[in-house]
């Protein structure tokens, strides 16, 4: 029996080694970079961001603010100070701009702990594992809106997995270590893309924000496409692939419209045909195509 093909080795003929990573690598330098500018303050007293991702203050002028954590702070009755209410402003606007859930995948800390997981799921071997309706972390943001009304705390950014790494890594991690590896483990072991695919609420009130966002990913090649099905292997939300690219004979839009797309560019990085790339929601006309492909399987469910 012939070994599996390796995922993304189509593009990495076409493309090379660098070619294939190129959007992956840009994210972990944006990740990384990110986390950099917040440690420079405690560890080497250059205090270009003062703050967290809860809320930030860059160069002691630009407020940044997390529109969930001051949604939840208004519903614990406190009125958010005015440098706040501006940060806020600012973040809703340009992730209204480039996509909610851009968020996710250039600067969630946790995103990094998932996709090693992801990658572990594939290079052991794990198959299948626990599956949860993608609606579950708006029932859970749900939750933690009334949880914060009831108490009068914001008592979910105590448990918050992408609050407690950013400031664990800043400030010391301590009990932590314990969460994070949890989410970690539960990744691997019990539902791929569990947390951040599935259950994350901060995942769940950036897709809120990204709704009519400009910044898109379009297969503006699908006639180009070679069906290998890597794009779908690599997405933490395969399921929003399907009508850009293979809607063509509905008249469908190339233009991948869902708000749970994290614009995170793996289905441009993988693909050997250059069926996908980054640009506007608006502009693509949808092609016809005569010839409408059998559907295909992956991981036994059907996705056309």
């Amino acid at each position: 029996m012939s070994s599996p093909r390796e995922i993304g080795a189509e593009a990495v003929t076409a493309k090379g080694w660098l070619g294939a990573r190129k959007w992956l690598l840009l994210r972990r330098m944006s990740q990384l970079g990110i986390l950099g500018l917040f440690l420079l303050g405690p560890l080497a007293g250059v205090w270009v961001v003062k703050g967290n991702l809860s809320y930030s203050l860059t160069l002691d002028t630009l407020p940044l603010t997390d529109p969930y954590v001051l949604l939840q702070s208004l519903l614990t009755g406190h009125m958010p100070e005015k440098l706040a209410l501006i940060g806020v402003a600012i973040v809703i606007v340009f992730y209204a701009l480039v996509g909610g859930r851009t968020y996710c995948s250039w600067v969630c800390p946790v995103n990094m702990v998932t996709d090693l997981a992801s990658w572990l799921r594939r290079v052991l071997g794990i198959k299948g594992g626990a599956r949860f309706s993608r609606s579950s972390r708006y029932w859970i943001l749900g939750m933690t809106l009334v949880l914060a009304t009831v108490t009068g705390t914001i008592a979910w950014e105590m448990l918050n997995p992408v609050s407690m790494l950013h400031r664990g890594l800043i400030f010391g991690m301590g009990s932590a270590w314990a969460l994070i590896l949890a989410v970690f483990l539960f990744d691997l072991f019990v539902s791929p893309e569990g947390w951040c695919g599935h259950l994350c609420p901060v995942g769940a009130s950036y897709s809120l924000i990204g709704k009519v966002s400009l910044l898109r990913v379009s297969a503006t090649q699908r006639a180009a496409c070679n069906d290998c099905m890597d794009c779908y292997m690599v997405c933490p939300e395969a399921q929003i692939i399907k009508p850009a690219l293979k809607g063509a004979a509905k008249g469908a839009s190339p233009v991948i419209l869902s708000a749970n797309c994290t614009n995170c560019g793996r289905c441009i990085d993988v693909c050997s045909k250059d069926v996908f790339e980054y640009g506007l929601r608006f502009g693509h006309k949808a092609e016809k195509d005569p010839v409408l492909k059998p559907p295909l399987q992956v991981a036994n469910k059907s996705i056309v």
